[in-house]
């Protein structure tokens, strides 16, 4: 029986509400061409070379995909080289990468997928384990089956200068959504308040070289050492200011086109009694620090309280994301991001 050949295409995974990011990014290159929208994916027409996909900054993950209505597990079982094609194209030339894999399928216990995990084991003689490299999914969707394969072994989201992390380090794909708005290449200095383990202050250093000065603050000691290890793995040691400073001690670092946060909220907030307090300290400061036209990007999950703080201050809210983050524990986030600049009129 004749079997049409599958159309292969490319689906990247992206943080709820960011697509407006992962669009602009995208159109930045034109070999890559977008053919279907989601909430939290995209869908490109293939492409044979995969590292141009690792050059985004703003996708957690990329897989090679195929998709039809026949693509059920017992379908797929019954034509183990549709899902085999896709894992030959992902593990050409990188086999000492993938060593391990997992296929994602509901009923992944069923004696066709059983079959299917059995034939990938034995053909490209690696292990099946939970945690893998090589990440195989078969799943449907609302209008079709879906059979994929992960294109790295770990997501593009996670970068080599994240060396050291701390509890609520802020997702790269984040920060570089929240930079894409600071204008940066019109801009010569940047601050970064509560800079934690200096994942914004990174990106910013990383893919807006002319910045002239950027500069960041934090009043944990143990912080700010273990930002250095990534700033220094970054290459950007001669480029990135630390600082140990307190916000509420209103530190003189001078005037700044941009500025940005990722403000604490929650458990990470044991030195201060009250988070609003906090909020209003840091507004009033960068009223004070932030040049004529510059913009102030913040990212937070009290963002009730922000905005009630924003709307009495010196600044307009020019723009604001709404984000969906799922953590450790399958729970969820819903974070935003507020894009702001002083008001016309008012200094």
């Amino acid at each position: 029986m004749y079997i049409n050949k599958p159309k292969l295409e490319i689906k990247l995974a992206f943080i709820t509400g960011l697509r407006e990011v992962v669009l602009n990014e995208i159109n930045q290159y034109s070999n890559l061409r977008v053919i279907e929208k989601e909430k939290d994916f995209v869908y490109l027409d293939f492409i044979q070379d995969f590292t141009q996909l690792a050059v985004l900054k703003s996708i957690l993950r990329a897989y090679i995909i195929v998709r039809d209505t026949r693509y059920t597990p017992y379908y797929i079982s019954k034509h183990k080289s549709i899902l085999s094609n896709l894992v030959a194209m992902v593990i050409k030339d990188k086999k000492d990468k993938f060593k391990t894999f997992k296929i994602t399928c509901a009923g992944s216990n069923s004696p066709e997928v059983r079959s299917i995990a059995k034939y990938i084991q034995e053909t490209y003689r690696i292990t099946e384990e939970e945690n893998s490299d090589l990440k195989l999914h078969i799943i449907k969707t609302d209008r079709t089956w879906e059979i994929g394969a992960q294109t790295t072994p770990r997501p593009l989201s996670l970068r080599d200068y994240k060396i050291k992390n701390m509890s609520g380090a802020m997702n790269p794909t984040i920060a570089y959504a929240m930079n894409s708005f600071c204008n940066l290449n019109n801009a010569n200095s940047y601050l970064n308040i509560f800079s934690g383990s200096a994942t914004l202050l990174i990106e910013a250093g990383q893919y807006y070289p002319e910045l002239k000065q950027l500069v960041g603050f934090d009043n944990n000691k143990k912080n700010i050492s273990l930002a250095m290890q990534n700033i220094k793995k970054a290459g950007l040691i001669k480029k990135i200011q630390l600082k140990e400073k307190d916000i509420f001690d209103k530190p003189d670092l001078g005037k700044f086109d941009v500025i940005t946060s990722d403000l604490p909220f929650g458990m990470v907030m044991s030195k201060y009694e009250k988070l609003e307090d906090l909020y209003r300290c840091f507004v009033e400061y960068c009223q004070k620090t932030i040049n004529r036209e510059g913009k102030l990007v913040i990212y937070t999950s009290k963002h009730e309280m922000l905005r009630k703080i924003i709307l009495e201050s010196k600044f307009k809210i020019i723009k604001t994301l709404d984000l969906k983050i799922i953590t450790s524990v399958n729970a969820y986030l819903y974070p935003k991001i507020f894009v702001c600049r002083l008001r016309q009129g008012r200094t």
